[in-house]
């Protein structure tokens, strides 16, 4: 089974990259094909039309989400919706390819709204490629990160938990 763990941050020093990069981690634990798309690296470049040229690196983000049984999306929350870097991530990927595919996601804010909003927005996006969601996110704040690093120990069990719930969905449905 191909995993891709999105870190859907443009910024540079993203509280988002530090809870992506603990669920990468975690999950190549579990499944050794796994790798990350980091946007806060800056190589995906803006989505201007089908026939256009892209750098590899897009390319390769492009491919990587098309080839992958399983998604798992984390996302920070800007004016009351996900990252818009994420939602150009998602111009490149066709519909056509991505039928049972399975999600999981982790949405951070720096207080406590906000999340069953840009849940529903993630759920819906994910519904026009046909692809079945993990009911169960994790919302996260900004206060469960501290230097760098995830302090809460809840916040770690919770992102586990959404990590192997998702590819228990996927597995079932490989088998089906």
């Amino acid at each position: 089974m191909k995993v891709v763990v999105i870190s859907g941050s443009p910024r540079k020093n993203a509280n988002t990259q530090i809870i992506m990069k603990y669920v990468y981690e975690y999950t190549k634990l579990k499944n050794e094909n796994t790798s990350l798309i980091n946007l806060s690296e800056g190589q995906v470049e803006c989505y201007r039309g089908p026939d256009e040229d892209y750098n590899e690196a897009t390319r390769f983000a492009a491919k990587e989400i098309m080839d992958a049984d399983v998604w798992l999306i984390g996302s920070p929350i800007y004016n009351s919706f996900f990252s818009s870097a994420l939602k150009n991530l998602f111009e490149y990927v066709s519909y056509k390819e991505t039928a049972g595919k399975v999600a999981g996601m982790a949405i951070l804010a720096a207080g406590n709204i906000g999340f069953i909003d840009v849940q529903t927005l993630l759920t819906q996006l994910l519904s026009y490629f046909r692809v079945i969601t993990n009911p169960k996110a994790v919302f996260l704040t900004t206060d469960t990160i501290t230097e760098d690093l995830i302090s809460d120990e809840d916040a770690k069990n919770r992102l586990k938990e959404m990590v192997d719930e998702t590819l228990k969905i996927a597995e079932k449905l490989q088998k089906d």
